[in-house]
């Protein structure tokens, strides 16, 4: 294939920065702010590429391979091939780069033998200049295609359609795109001086099919209700989620909307982008007299629920909110006669969905990052409820792309933003994002039953312990952000409750620990003289962190586990059944309580509208998982790092579990539950109690069997395929 990358301007022409680390106050640098001035006006403008073909005959087979980068929309004669959104999906440029494929016989079935394709680019992360919010600014390079159409036809003849020099371009109607800021569209700009498209320079990364599920609208959600409307109206879309607006609109040409997108609410009733990234909105120009005109953006989104509309108000005729994530199945479901967990369900998946774009994101507004920790500490309830393969395996590589030359991994994947300063050190390496490398190849194992990713990228697994090792001091490592926004007094962040030090140290051990590597004893040794104290059996502060990592991962002597355990119960009661963990000491508290007993104080724990608690965050009305317990200290009202009850719905509450290719079933009644259904793939459970009675419903898919393990009994039985009804007394 003789294909080129081609546009509008060259990557020398539009003398762009080249570097990882604009962001924070080094873009408030005069040389830095005249560098980025100083990029040539066509650098970041949205491009029509198009290219006229003649067909030689009937057609069998037409596949299109394509990368449009940041972003593309491809149209053949007018109509969009696939409902993608946002692709291909973002990558480290430098590393690898995602193309798609297509087929696209269906578009060339008709008589006509003379046909348009025509390809509309955005920037995306691929160029990302700012000029309004953004996180940084980072280009590869302006707007770039690279395109091959394969046609074979009924008599075996083929023909090849690639972009070269013989593709035409034009500006958009699309005046700004940014994937932080926005975009703007003038509906009068139609195309017509058309210029021979510039060959351009490459980007470095490798060419790779996307692996990961393509991004789409999956939902539309209508007005709930309007806050505020005089000058400017306020609405109210009900669900909190990324996306964009969608509006139709009828007026006079030249009227104009500015759409303000955004979480939360200021007193006076307008829209508050304070703690999401401002400013960022949508401009939308009509072209038309008294038609009808629709539009949403196309490169561009944001987390928010409500929407502010500025302008000629009068020619708005309705507006959407469209949901946009990963159309990766939904696979589980989960259902149970506490309706605070249901709520609590729900916010978390709309929190994942929001999340879950390329990559599993931190947050769809501020950031748009891949934080890597939540990846794996949210892994088995990501599991139980999505089909997460496809992702699993493009994370992979995302990661790989990532690591350093020295084995070291950064807690962002792919690693476009690096941060510099006396403050950055703890966001830069931490083992517990960076050890998502080593915990997911082996949760893929475990569910999927495929050692594929652990056979793979065991080099550049092992390169990263080893490289930790040449970090620790006397096997203690002293790293990263430990448990990240931990609940204590005040605004959560750094952690305050567990030394930094022991989250690192323990997670330093694990990840050996899981590679098989001789030095995991003496890690493990190292932390229990450092951190535990056998004359009081504390760990550490003596935090619900530090007790709960100690014991799930036996950092204490086996003698001392029960005690170990009585204090972290302790410590539970002392707080008032309530917990102080935070991102990473969620996952060790529920696990350390469920596998010692002590689910019944886990239920109680959470079974709540108190903070902190999934509950408070429901009482105040929020529809998706927020940043931290208390969400009235902010900061983002989307993000799912914190959804770690979801570990326990489907996999333990429910009682659903995969090994590869067979299915555990252990229902777990606990607190006052009186019943729970859902399912996993096709496998179906529904539990009740009917009075001293235990009642579980079985259904399982064809060719498929399932161990059952009863409650109460404990007993087993292998159970084939097709429903079957399990009876027990309750002791």
């Amino acid at each position: 294939m003789n294909a080129e990358w081609i546009g509008a301007i060259t990557r020398k022409d539009a003398r762009l920065p080249e570097g990882r680390n604009f962001t924070g106050a080094k873009l408030k640098e005069p040389l830095v702010r005249a560098a980025w001035m100083a990029a040539d006006k066509l650098s970041d403008k949205s491009i029509y590429l198009r290219r006229s073909i003649k067909l030689q005959g009937a057609v069998r087979q037409a596949t299109v391979y394509i990368v449009g980068l940041g972003f593309y929309e491809l149209t053949i004669d007018g109509s969009k091939v696939g409902d993608a959104e946002f692709a291909p999906l973002w990558s480290d440029y430098d590393k690898s780069i995602f193309y798609n494929e297509y087929d696209v016989t269906d578009y060339f079935l008709s008589k006509t033998s003379k046909h348009l394709l025509q390809v509309l680019l955005g920037n995306g992360f691929y160029n990302e200049q700012g000029k309004r919010y953004a996180k940084m600014n980072i280009s590869f390079g302006p707007p770039t295609l690279l395109f091959h159409l394969h046609i074979v036809y009924l008599d075996g003849r083929t023909q090849d359609v690639v972009s070269d020099a013989s593709w035409q371009w034009a500006q958009s109607p699309i005046t700004f795109n940014s994937i932080y800021g926005g975009e703007d569209y003038d509906a009068r700009m139609v195309p017509s001086t058309w210029q021979p498209v510039v060959i351009q320079e490459a980007p470095k990364g490798i060419l790779r099919k996307q692996m990961a599920e393509p991004v789409k609208i999956m939902e539309r959600y209508g007005v709930k209700d309007t806050v505020r409307c005089d000058s400017v109206l306020v609405l109210d879309m009900g669900q909190n989620l990324a996306g964009f607006p969608a509006i139709t609109v009828c007026g006079k040409v030249g009227q104009r909307l500015k759409l303000i997108p955004g979480e939360t609410l200021t007193k006076e009733g307008l829209v508050s982008q304070k703690q999401s990234g401002r400013p960022h909105f949508y401009i939308y120009t009509l072209g038309t007299s008294n038609q009808t005109e629709t539009w949403h953006p196309r490169f561009s989104y944001y987390g928010y629920r409500y929407l502010q509309i500025e302008g000629d108000l009068e020619v708005l005729r309705k507006v959407e909110s469209c949901f946009v994530y990963n159309s990766a199945r939904k696979t589980g479901s989960f259902e149970c006669s506490n309706q605070l967990f249901n709520d609590t369900y729900r916010l978390i998946d709309r929190a994942i969905r929001s999340n879950w774009q390329a990559v599993w994101t931190d947050c769809p507004h501020r950031e748009k990052l891949g934080w890597l920790e939540q990846d794996w500490l949210n892994g088995e309830g990501l599991l139980a409820n999505y089909d997460c393969r496809t992702m699993i395996v493009q994370t992979m590589q995302n990661i790989a792309d990532a690591q350093f030359d020295n084995g070291a991994l950064p807690e962002i994947a792919p690693n476009l933003c690096v941060f510099e300063g006396s403050w950055a050190s703890p966001f830069l390496e931490s083992p517990e994002w960076g050890g998502a490398f080593i915990a997911l190849p082996f949760l893929y194992r475990d569910f999927y039953g495929d050692d594929t990713l652990i056979t793979r990228y065991r080099p550049q697994m092992k390169r990263y312990v080893d490289y930790l090792a040449t970090q620790d001091s006397c096997y203690i490592l002293k790293q990263g952000l430990g448990d990240w926004y931990d609940y204590g007094p005040g605004r959560a962040g750094f952690a305050q409750n567990t030394p930094m030090a022991l989250v690192s140290t323990a997670h330093y051990y694990w990840w050996n620990h899981l590679m098989q590597e001789p030095r995991a004893d003496s890690i493990r040794a190292a932390f229990i003289r450092e951190f535990y104290h056998p004359d009081t059996h504390r760990v550490g502060t003596g935090s619900q962190c530090a007790y709960a990592i100690a014991l799930e991962m036996g950092l204490v002597p086996e003698k001392d586990r029960q005690t170990v355990l009585d204090s972290l119960v302790a410590d539970i009661h002392h707080h008032g059944d309530r917990l102080t963990t935070g991102d990473v000491g969620n996952r060790y508290l529920f696990n350390a309580l469920i596998h010692h007993g002590q689910q019944e104080l886990l239920y109680k724990m959470l079974n709540h509208y108190d903070v902190p608690g999934y509950g408070y965050q429901i009482k105040l009305g929020h529809t998706t998982l927020t940043e931290q317990w208390n969400p009235e200290h902010g900061a983002s009202m989307n993000h799912f790092m914190m959804g770690h009850l979801n570990n326990l719905l489907v996999p333990y509450i429910l009682g659903i579990w995969r090994q590869g290719s067979q299915y555990v079933i252990a229902p777990h009644p606990i607190g006052d539950l009186t019943w729970c259904k859902g399912s996993m793939e096709e496998v179906q459970v529904a539990w009740h109690i009917e009075g001293d009675t235990f009642v579980v419903d079985v259904n399982i898919p064809t060719g498929t069997t399932a161990t059952v393990k009863m409650p109460y009994s404990g007993l087993c039985q292998v159970l084939d395929e097709g429903h079957h009804t399990l009876k027990e007394q309750i002791n």
